[in-house]
């Protein structure tokens, strides 16, 4: 089958860095985190579930996130995720490393134009 090119792989660390900003602006349950980056990002990232939770799963054992018990909007119990002091900070060092990382992405794509 032939992949879509519209759909994408994320680079490696790409759904760290919006787990943690979407996370910045208010705890979330997985679901949600799913449905906000969509939304977000206009529908140009689709997040799988089968790879959110993982992720999750990754950084409340390194300390960047914390999670309670909840309630989902349909009255379901659920985890609910929210930044760490530790995950703020690596989420600004992460922030710097990409832009460093997208300037050189950019300046050789406008060479390749030049």
């Amino acid at each position: 089958m032939a992949k879509n090119p519209e759909h994408r792989d994320l680079f490696p660390g790409a759904l760290e860095i919006m787990i943690l900003q979407s996370l910045r602006l208010k705890p979330m349950h997985g679901y949600a985190l799913v449905k906000h980056i969509k939304q977000v990002s206009d529908d140009l990232l689709q997040v799988e579930e089968g790879s959110i939770y993982p992720a999750l799963q990754r950084m409340l054992r390194e300390g960047l996130l914390e999670s309670q018990t909840g309630t989902s909007s349909k009255g379901r119990p659920t985890r609910i995720y929210r930044l760490t002091p530790a995950g703020i900070r690596h989420l600004e060092s992460e922030v710097v490393s990409f832009e460093r990382m997208f300037a050189g992405f950019s300046r050789v794509l406008a060479a390749a134009r030049a």
